[in-house]
């Protein structure tokens, strides 16, 4: 296991704005009792999803990366002109290369930003935000754009009850910059431990197992989920690294105004919030709408507290992910 914190790498860094985008189409717990052995009731009880929404298919991670990332670009008031590199936080780029980052940077005419993508299924927006974080701060860059974005649904086995409810498309985004003033970062901390990568994984489509004939009849190209695995590393895992961000910044859940955690599970979100005493209504949860969408879920969340005025000047947030590698992250914010 290995993990890191926040370092005193010189710069503050703030968010300027963010941004988000689902697609129109929702699929709800009654389309799928039509498509698989499931019922409605079967679902909100182990999940807490009573609906997702799925893009059509031609549409992939770049388009809803590339709406989400405009919004936020119009929140902060700037321009692609701006920017000095772009990283999008995805397993569900258009293609395994060339990066949905560069494509996004194509179609915004921002030909003097550098372009990454992050790779940490569901902790990929936290990473892509360290990440920029690091570049300002240590005066690498002075302007970030972070987009997590999946397209899970093209990924997802409607056949298999067990995934197929789960799962949801959308992305958020947010921009990154320097300096002392509002929505600023002031702890953050980053976890991998790779001995349970297997617990969510897709099984083929890369090096170790290519996208083979006898891939596909083995049906190796959908996710696969472990969950009962999952969700007792998950809990324990968020909950840790709340405690660490905390601990860094000197404060305490009691503190918290506002936790914004990975939209995976209910049952997850509940336990982590029980486990730091932070009661229900200091908790954003809108996996009831969406669904889990990897690296996308807590930027669409936190962008939806924004936008609804349900984040407030001042306000302490705490932002908690978890996912596949196992990868899991915190970032403490003073809004």
């Amino acid at each position: 296991m290995n993990s890191s914190g926040k370092k005193s790498l010189g710069r503050e860094v703030r968010i300027l704005g963010t941004g988000s985008c689902v697609p129109d189409r929702v699929l709800t717990n009654q389309d799928l009792e039509r498509m698989v052995d499931t019922s409605d009731e079967w679902i909100v009880t182990r999940t807490g999803i009573k609906e997702r929404r799925i893009v059509g298919p031609d549409m992939a991670a770049s388009d809803l990366a590339e709406v989400a990332g405009a919004r936020a670009m119009k929140a902060a008031g700037i321009t692609p002109t701006d920017l000095d590199a772009i990283f999008v936080c995805t397993v569900t780029g258009d293609h395994l290369f060339p990066s949905t980052s560069c494509l996004l940077q194509a179609r915004f005419g921002a030909p003097q930003a550098f372009c990454m993508d992050v790779s940490a299924a569901c902790s990929g927006f936290l990473y892509g935000c360290e990440t920029a974080s690091a570049f300002i701060a240590s005066g690498m860059a002075e302007t970030v754009l972070v987009v997590g974005v999946e397209i899970l649904s093209k990924f997802t086995n409607f056949e298999d009850r067990g995934t197929c409810v789960l799962f949801g498309d959308g992305a958020g985004a947010a921009v990154f910059g320097p300096g002392p003033g509002p929505h600023q970062i002031l702890a953050s901390h980053l976890g991998a431990d790779g001995r349970f990568g297997s617990l969510i994984e897709l099984p083929a489509g890369g090096s170790r197992r290519p996208m083979t004939h006898e891939a596909l009849e083995a049906r190796q190209q959908y996710l696969t989920v472990k969950g009962n695995e999952v969700f007792k590393l998950g809990v324990r895992g968020m909950a840790d690294a709340c405690i660490k961000v905390l601990d860094q910044a000197g404060l305490a859940p009691d503190d918290v105004d506002l936790l914004i955690p990975h939209q995976a599970n209910l049952r997850i979100i509940d336990a982590t919030a029980k486990r730091l005493e932070i009661p229900p209504e200091r908790v954003v949860v809108n996996i009831d709408r969406y669904g889990n969408t990897s690296a996308a879920s807590v930027p669409i969340a936190l962008d939806e507290a924004v936008t609804t005025g349900r984040v407030h000047e001042g306000d302490l947030v705490l932002m908690v992910v978890f996912g596949g590698g196992l990868t899991w992250g915190a970032t403490l914010v003073r809004w």
